[in-house]
């Protein structure tokens, strides 16, 4: 079956118009020393691998939608970069000092997942899961949340996503335990032109233009022309919510 995200607009702008939230949730992890090796799970266009570089000296991306990284050169230049899955990651055991996973998991099997997580990660390793909500929030104007409510109904998302709550992941018998997760809020001041360019690279834009429910230049007007208001008074500062959880392996010892 066809992934919703087998789609060159969407591989476009997530590599190029999505805000600096990856690199922003990892500098909250304050890891050590960068490790030898780090793996993104899931990477998509590569932002989030690309974020990973000050952490590691070699990092490695696995995607299983080609597609998505199409500038994968342009994001991440001295990454590199597989087609896999998490439930077969093409490596060897205990390859990675780091591994995270930025919203993909949603998408996966999780106990056959999270038991590749351990099985690739070094015995003092660190397995860092997080994800973001889309930004709709300003903390200076509630104009923003209203108009991504008619946004959404407008390009509605794409199924495949399912909620994942950390306190009930299924790690009995997968080899990691849970270290600690707490929420994080990202605050990224964006200019119109960058938010415009950011929804405008959303799932449901990029869906409906794909299966012709809209075209590119009809999208980007009802979106030029509907946040115009929210953004009259100049630049908004959007929130960004999320969680980052640490994982270990389960006979680390760590506390």
């Amino acid at each position: 079956m066809t992934s919703v995200y087998d789609n060159e607009r969407l591989a476009a702008g997530y590599a190029f118009d999505r805000p600096p939230v990856h690199r922003r949730i990892l500098e909250s992890a304050r890891l050590e020393s960068p490790v030898g090796r780090a793996l993104d799970i899931g990477c998509g266009a590569g932002v989030s691998t690309a974020a990973l570089v000050p952490w590691a000296r070699q990092v490695v991306g696995v995607e299983p939608v080609p597609a998505m990284l199409a500038h994968r050169r342009a994001v991440a230049p001295s990454a590199r970069f597989v087609v896999g899955t998490a439930e077969a990651l093409p490596f060897g055991a205990a390859s990675f000092g780091l591994v995270t996973a930025a919203g993909s998991l949603n998408y996966t099997d999780l106990p056959p997942a999270l038991a590749e997580v351990a099985r690739v990660l070094t015995s003092d390793g660190v397995f860092l899961l997080y994800d973001f909500a889309k930004g709709r929030h300003s903390p200076t104007t509630d104009a923003l949340a209203a108009w991504f409510a008619v946004f959404e109904q407008r390009f509605p998302g794409s199924s495949g996503w399912r909620p994942l709550t950390v306190a009930e992941l299924p790690l009995a018998g997968t080899g990691l335990r849970l270290l600690d997760c707490a929420d994080v809020e990202v605050p990224v001041p964006m200019t119109f032109d960058g938010y415009l360019r950011y929804v405008l690279g959303e799932v449901g834009v990029a869906n409906a233009i794909a299966r012709g429910d809209d075209s590119a230049e009809r999208a980007r007007e009802w979106c030029r022309r509907t946040l115009a208001e929210v953004f009259s008074s100049g630049d908004v500062v959007v929130v960004f919510r999320g969680y980052l959880a640490t994982l270990v392996p389960a006979d680390d010892g760590r506390r």
